[in-house]
């Protein structure tokens, strides 16, 4: 019996309480869980944003030690420090075999099984495959990742989410160069990521968008060079900045229609901008054929920073190596399980860079 965080139903409150795991079985691994990021993704789980079936156990970045290998595992062993992986690809389907594995067709077929019961007997699922809120949690080969030396083991769960998706959208999606000119609206965990990895890439501007003034420190932190406050003026603000030009990247990471239409404002005639937030379907944003034409901008979608997880981790644990990737400081609080009700209100408020609950 281990301890969780239970999503008994979409929109009910979490329940914190033991669940019955059982021992890994054939290509399954055990791991006691170091921590585990509190991501929007699990916020709009819980409300119904984006399906899950239920009752679950959410999280989805975490990071931890491997307890017991099952039938058939052989790239692990009791006692490796892992990464957790929720889209593991599949390695058959059309997107996998275009390379695109972050579009796996079969990435999240785990969430649908049973891996583990209540108390009393009722089945649970793993929210995105891994159910990361817990202290232990049994999954997928697939799903886990060696981490490599030199991270520590608490702030590596981050990797498993917020920087992978921060770092592909710069990187991968986007392909931000040196000397570019950056815009990140949301400066939220996936945003500070974002803002790390804009700095990373040498972008000579960087402008952080927030709702909330009081982020403006985090968001230099982590390398923004211009802090504005979101308003109806946001994208004029920006382009006085570039020298009325506008950025070339934009890079979106709230899923809100105003906010994905201000980024497409701000970036120049040419430009890219990249949606990372996820929105809800009643959030529809609205373009004209003549600006479509006119601007000759790029708007994509991000899916998981266009990541490939296997590949990009160690090339990620080499910047934290280095020192240019600084994990902890996307952490604006250290919970228990207990707080994750209260930081997913921190989210809704516009509160806080990520929490991070540390077993």
């Amino acid at each position: 019996m281990v301890r969780a965080a239970v999503l008994p139903a979409v929109g009910a409150p979490l329940e914190i309480t033991e669940i019955d795991l059982p021992d890994p079985g054939p290509g399954q691994v055990r791991v006691r869980l170091a921590a585990a990021g509190v991501c929007h993704s699990d916020l709009s789980l819980s409300n119904g944003t984006m399906r899950v079936p239920v009752p679950a156990v959410l999280g989805h970045e975490g990071a931890g030690t491997v307890l017991a290998v099952g039938e058939g595992v052989a790239h692990l062993a009791p006692g490796d420090d892992v990464v957790l992986n929720w889209a593991p690809s599949c390695g058959s389907c059309h997107a996998c075999s275009l390379g695109e594995v972050w579009l796996c067709a079969n990435a999240l077929n785990g969430a649908a099984e049973v891996y583990a019961r209540t108390a009393d007997g009722t089945d649970l699922h793993p929210g995105l495959n891994v159910a990361a809120f817990a202290e232990e949690t049994v999954v997928a080969a697939s799903c886990v990742l060696p981490l490599p030396d030199g991270v520590p083991l608490a702030d590596a769960a981050l990797l498993g989410c917020a920087v992978l998706t921060g770092y592909g959208a710069v990187h991968h999606s986007a392909r931000v160069r040196a000397g570019e000119t950056v815009a990140v609206f949301g400066v939220g965990g996936v945003g500070l990521a974002t803002l790390q990895a804009a700095r990373i890439a040498g972008a000579s501007t960087i402008v952080a968008v927030d709702v909330s003034p009081e982020k403006e420190d985090l968001a230099r932190a982590a390398g923004a060079t211009d802090f504005v406050v979101a308003s109806a003026d946001t994208a004029r603000e920006i382009r006085a900045l570039t020298g009325k030009q506008g950025v070339d990247v934009a890079v979106e990471c709230v899923g809100r229609a105003s906010t994905i239409r201000a980024a497409w404002d701000s970036t120049r005639r040419g430009g890219r901008t990249t949606v990372v937030g996820i929105g809800g379907k009643d959030q529809q944003v609205t373009f004209n054929a003549l600006e479509i034409f006119h601007w000759g901008r790029t708007l994509s979608g991000c899916v998981y920073g266009n990541s490939n997880p296997a590949q990009d981790l160690p090339v990620l644990a080499e910047h934290v190596r280095a020192g240019r990737l600084d994990l902890g400081a996307l952490v604006t609080e250290r919970i228990a399980l207990e707080g994750i009700p209260a930081a997913f209100a921190n989210m809704l408020a516009g509160k806080g860079g990520r929490a991070l609950v540390v077993f």
